[in-house]
């Protein structure tokens, strides 16, 4: 029986004095609450604030805690301190749902206490970057949590939060450098619906706590651990017998993983869709023989830095059912041994969109050009060292490129 009223009416009535600053202003008589929450339910964080202080009625309703569901304080960051975050708790109640207090650094364990006494019902809270934050419990109905960066957090407290948090689905601890094998079976064996894990510079853990969370958490799709340098092939294998949904695998700077650990990951988890090998330094081109026969819907694949990778890895790779219609990336920075054939093998790639080139010295400005006549749209970024210049006449000494001479 209402005509829609949308945000900018809203406003445009305001303006045209429809409601003053008493509540019996026009817009207030016309308009039931229902219609009036409605409408405020569009307003991001500042211009509730604002209508809030327009009048008590607009006040009750900017303030009603469904308004408040979804609430992202990173532009505020500076300002954020703990007791704003325990005001907006007792305000928002069991209607807030998510929340990023990225960035926040003056928020503390007490906020969080009370933060977590109050919205009972939070499913996704970003932590980022708030190193004040140190072993505190959750919620139970959490699913998405991230304290990436937050290094005080221990064991401790990752257990306190997964015996609370049962359903936690997804879990980013990049960077949370003190925690060790010890947390990661915690998570193992309390977090089963698990499908998001971020373990990014964790680097005292090993293949024991990894191989407790693929035995615990047969969901995982995402797994990163790039930075973990202890970890070895038996974590691939883990994988492989353990999490045959796997969808995206960084594991860049592990140089202990070889050959044998992703043959047994290929063959087992067909459904990858993102690798990244970057200095995985150890891998050949029976990495790729593997992928291109086990994995359909290979998308992003970085080798940078695998210099043992050769044209014929990338061949099997072009040739494979990823690259007609689903291989998007190829990194491809500093393999010494890719020439321009590699790009031959690459030109049947449809969906190719970038590739990366960089200092891979025997790749030269013709066959990009002839990889470009094949796939007119692709970004090819490559770097080409100026030619080093001839003697000086008379002169011994040698001479080198102004690359050479920086370096």
């Amino acid at each position: 029986k209402y005509t829609y009223i949308g945000v900018n009416t809203l406003f445009f009535i305001s303006s045209s004095q429809m409601f003053s600053n008493s509540d019996e202003a026009v817009i207030n008589k016309k308009l039931p609450k229902e219609l009036l929450l409605r409408i405020f339910s569009f307003l991001d964080v500042v211009t509730l604030c604002r209508c809030a202080q327009v009048s008590r009625s607009w006040n009750v309703l900017a303030l009603d805690g469904s308004n408040w569901q979804r609430i992202d304080l990173f532009d505020f960051q500076r300002d954020i301190e703990g007791r704003v975050v325990e005001n907006i708790s007792k305000r928002c109640g069991g209607f807030l749902r998510k929340l990023s207090l990225r960035g926040c650094l003056g928020v503390g364990d007490s906020a969080l206490r009370t933060f977590s006494q109050n919205c009972r019902n939070i499913e996704l809270l970003s932590l980022n970057g708030c190193t004040k934050i140190t072993d505190s419990e959750g919620c139970p109905l959490l699913e998405q949590l991230n304290i990436s960066w937050c290094d005080q957090v221990t064991k401790d407290g990752i257990q306190a939060l997964v015996r609370c948090c049962p359903g936690l689905k997804g879990l980013f601890l990049k960077g949370c450098t003190q925690l060790e094998d010890e947390a990661l079976k915690h998570i193992g064996a309390h977090c089963p619906e698990l499908v998001t894990l971020n373990l990014q510079t964790c680097s005292q853990i090993t293949d024991e706590g990894l191989i407790t969370i693929c035995r615990g958490c047969h969901h995982l799709q995402s797994l990163c651990v790039s930075g973990c340098a202890n970890i070895t092939d038996a974590i691939l294998h883990a994988l492989g017998l353990n999490c045959p949904r796997l969808r995206i695998l960084e594991v860049a700077r592990c140089s202990q993983l070889t050959d044998v650990g992703f043959t047994t990951l290929a063959r087992n988890c067909h459904e990858l869709e993102k690798m990244d090998l970057e200095e995985c330094v150890q891998i050949t081109d029976g990495t790729l023989i593997q992928l291109s026969i086990h994995c359909p819907h290979l998308q992003v694949l970085s080798l940078s830095h695998c210099e043992l990778i050769t044209d014929d890895g990338i061949r099997h790779l072009g040739s494979g059912p990823c690259a007609h219609d689903r291989l998007e990336v190829i990194e491809l920075d500093n393999c010494p041994l890719i020439t321009d054939a590699s790009l031959e093998h690459l030109k049947t790639c449809h969906s190719l969109d970038r590739i990366e080139l960089y200092d891979c010295q025997q790749i030269t400005r013709a066959g990009i050009k002839r990889l470009r006549t094949h796939l007119p749209n692709i970004k090819v970024h490559a770097y080409f060292a100026p030619v080093t210049p001839p003697p000086s006449v008379g002169g011994s000494r040698q001479r080198f490129c102004r690359c050479c001479i920086l370096l």
